[in-house]
């Protein structure tokens, strides 16, 4: 309701991730026009639109805590490589029936790509 009765004045779309006993670990996405979209995963900030096909073609379903952890850690990474404005390190969130897990990944730890 948020999103779509304020869509002429926002410039960023919504993503909302959560667990719930009924249906798991969910993730939503909730663009411009403020539709709510249940997806495997979602992205978006500035440096998204470089990491579109590296996404497609990284995801898989079921993947295990820690492949989820590297799938995001890699894709934020390649993102912040081509996008100047995507900051220096990354946060991560793990959302689980226990709670919320945050770990960080700082400037001089992220993945590289290009050197290899």
């Amino acid at each position: 309701m948020l999103c779509y009765q304020n869509r002429d004045m926002l410039s960023a779309s919504i993503i909302c991730a959560g667990w719930d006993k009924n249906k798991g670990g969910q993730v939503y996405c909730l663009p411009l026009g403020g539709m709510c979209v249940r997806m495997p995963f979602a992205i978006g900030g500035s440096g998204s639109t470089y990491i579109y096909g590296h996404c497609d073609n990284t995801y898989k379903e079921g993947m295990t805590e820690e492949q989820c952890l590297k799938f995001v850690a890699d894709a934020v990474a390649l993102a912040m490589h081509r996008d100047g404005s995507s900051g220096g390190m990354i946060r991560l969130a793990v959302l689980t029936k226990d709670g919320c897990k945050r770990l960080n990944i700082p400037g001089n730890q992220l993945p590289t790509f290009w050197s290899k």
